[in-house]
This record gives structure tokens, C-alpha cells and sequence, in this order.
């Protein structure tokens, strides 16, 4: 890792983000609170003590183990938050195996495949992996509930010599091949996750641990969806549902706001008021905080300053409904030589931080 690199493109990003910041007044609000600086990146240790000097000061670690196992015993968990910590860096999130992955490779596919009794077994270990993080003092999780995955076209152009992931649905291949999902509608598609809210939310709320999950990514047409899947929570109307269907101040969302934008034919109009629909009803636990440049099933994944979203603008609206979670980037622009996306994600930290301190 090219640490003065690393540091390099974290100072161009505060300065974008401060330049961005001219004539945005900060919120007139009661009593002020601050999202924290947080990132999904890495927890490995020689990147935590960049993450710190950037100001970092939370984390959501990712790819723990994809089963239960020592990794996810109570000592395993305390391990990893006493080493994080250790930088000074509390670990706030963890995601179960529930990642944002295709079907064919999915950890608990069984639980997205409605396959019983196999699903129920792997629902008691995501139930005994939230338990064990009460234990091990870690306030939340993140999950996905994936058939598809991430779904892109390829990329393009972006500023300068980086390139954008890219999402036309228009040249989108194979629409009618079926995964082995096969057809999934969307009445099958909400019994699965009510099958899996029903039994995971009340131990979640007993434990005061919070699940928050990730929209899919991106939104399809409705109701054809892709590949025979209807991605319901791939509109805000399906997120709306998402959240009504199991009441509890610990069942939420990882708001991923460039996904969200996906959702949108106009965000930068749009966002403030989703943001604002979740975030006063207490249902955002984490926010990705990435900026896309075009609208719904047309777009291009940017830097944060190069997109659709005002995204000093965005920061204003969580600061209006009280948000004091982490902001992260998530997917970041591939520059040539930036091996990771190291450099990207430094300019996205800088931006951040330098949005935080300016409107707070």
C-alpha cells in the first residue's frame, strides 16, 4: 500500500469537498449531531492505522467467516474488536453471511432459495452470530437478501483517466436466463423475507442488536424484473415495505445512498425526501455514501463530487433528521496504477471528513 499516495488523494478529496461546501449553510437544528467517519474497506492491520489518521473512527467489518465458527464465537468477535480498537477505532457493524452475492456462489443460499429445513439451520446460526455479537459488545449487523448480486453492464468513462462502473439495462445480456433461483416473483420474493424477518428480528431486538439491510443493487423493471427475479427491494417503495413488516426500533437499513439514487429518475430532487422518510422513523443504521451520475437503470458509479447528487446537500439532510451513524464510501472509480482502489478510497475519506467538519 502506497501510504503517501493513500494520504495524497485523501487531502485533494477534503479540498473538493470544502471548495463544494461555498454558500451551503449549515442546518438550524436543536441539539446537534455528527455521522462518524466510517468505512467497510479493510480491517487488516496495516491499513487500520491509516484508516485512524484519516480520522476513521468506526468501522463495519466485512467477510468475518462464511459459517459459524471460532471467527464468530464470543472470544473470536472480542478478539477483533479489542484489535481495532487498539487504533482507536470502534467496530460498530459486522456483516453476516448474507453478502450481496449471485446465487450460484451465495454463503446461505438456502435461505434465499426458500429451502427447508436447510434455511432453518442456517437462520439459527445467523440468530446465535447476533447473540454472540451482544455478548462481544457490537452494536449491529449488516445483511443482504441477494438472488442477482450486484448487477453491472461494464463500465465507462469517467473523469480523467479513471473509469466508472456502469449500469445500462438496455445492454443487459441473457434477461431471460433464469438463475437457479428459477422464477421469483414478488409474492415469493416477500414470503422469503418474511420467513427470515419473523424469526431473526425478535431475537435481534431482544439482544438490542441492529440489523440493517442492503437494497438491491440496482432497482429492475417492475414487475419483469431480471433474469425471472422481481427485486423488490429495489424501489423505496419496497424499502417502505421492507421496514413495515416486522415493527422494532432494531429493524432497519443499510442505506446504501447510491443505490437508492439508482432508484430515482431524479435524485438530486429525490434523495432529501427518502432520506428524510427513513431517517426521522430511526430506520437508517448505516449509510454508504456514494454518488452515481445518471437515473434509474442509467447510470455511472463517481467520485462524490462528480456525480448527480449535491452530496454536501445529502450530508445536510441527514444532519436535519438527527443521523449520528457512519457515512462510507462503498464502490469507488478505478484510477490507473491504484492498486485496491487505495487512492479512491482516500479522496472519498478526505471528502467526507472535510463535509462533516465544514456543516458541523
Amino acid at each position: 500500500m502506497d501510504r503517501r499516495s493513500f494520504f495524497q488523494s485523501a487531502a485533494a478529496g477534503a479540498m473538493a469537498a470544502a471548495q463544494a461546501t461555498k454558500g451551503i449553510a449549515a442546518p438550524a437544528t436543536g441539539k446537534r449531531v455528527k455521522p462518524k467517519v466510517g468505512t467497510q474497506h479493510s480491517v487488516d492491520e496495516d491499513v487500520l492505522p491509516v484508516l485512524s489518521s484519516f480520522g476513521v473512527n468506526s468501522v463495519l467489518a466485512m467477510r468475518i467467516s462464511n459459517k459459524l465458527d471460532e471467527k464468530w464465537s464470543v472470544d473470536g468477535l472480542k478478539a477483533l474488536v479489542d484489535r481495532i480498537g487498539k487504533h482507536g477505532i470502534s467496530l460498530d457493524l459486522v456483516q453476516v453471511p448474507l453478502p450481496s452475492s449471485f446465487i450460484a456462489t451465495h454463503p446461505m443460499k438456502a435461505i434465499m432459495l426458500a429451502q427447508s429445513p436447510e434455511r432453518d439451520r442456517q437462520i439459527d446460526e445467523v440468530c446465535q452470530m447476533i447473540r454472540n455479537c451482544k455478548k462481544a459488545g457490537i452494536p449491529g449487523i449488516t445483511y443482504n437478501m441477494s438472488i442477482l448480486g450486484v448487477v453491472r453492464s461494464g463500465r465507462s468513462n469517467g473523469r480523467g483517466d479513471a473509469s466508472y462502473s456502469t449500469f445500462k439495462f438496455s445492454e443487459l445480456k441473457d434477461k431471460d436466463q433464469l438463475t437457479e433461483a428459477g422464477k421469483v416473483n414478488a409474492d415469493a420474493f416477500w414470503e422469503r423475507i418474511t420467513y427470515f424477518l419473523d424469526r431473526v428480528v425478535p431475537v435481534a431486538t431482544e439482544e438490542k442488536v441492529k440489523m440493517g439491510c442492503h437494497p438491491h443493487d440496482p432497482g429492475m423493471p417492475v414487475p419483469e424484473g431480471y433474469r425471472g427475479v422481481d427485486r423488490v427491494l429495489g424501489t423505496v417503495a419496497g424499502l417502505k415495505k421492507f421496514i413495515s413488516i416486522k415493527e422494532s426500533p432494531y429493524h432497519g437499513l443499510n442505506f446504501c445512498q447510491g443505490t437508492v439514487s439508482e432508484m430515482l429518475e431524479d435524485p438530486n430532487k429525490e434523495i432529501h425526501d427518502v432520506i428524510r422518510y427513513f431517517g426521522s422513523r430511526k430506520k437508517i443504521f448505516n449509510v454508504h455514501f456514494r454518488n452515481i451520475k445518471g437515473k434509474r437503470l442509467d447510470f455511472q458509479e463517481t467520485f462524490p463530487d462528480d456525480g448527480s447528487v449535491n452530496m454536501l446537500q445529502a450530508i445536510k439532510t441527514y444532519y436535519e433528521v438527527g443521523y449520528d451513524g457512519m457515512l462510507m464510501p462503498d464502490h469507488v472509480p478505478q484510477i490507473p496504477g491504484d492498486k485496491g482502489g487505495a487512492q479512491a478510497f482516500a479522496f472519498s475519506f478526505g471528502y467526507i471528513q472535510a463535509a462533516i467538519q465544514t456543516l458541523g
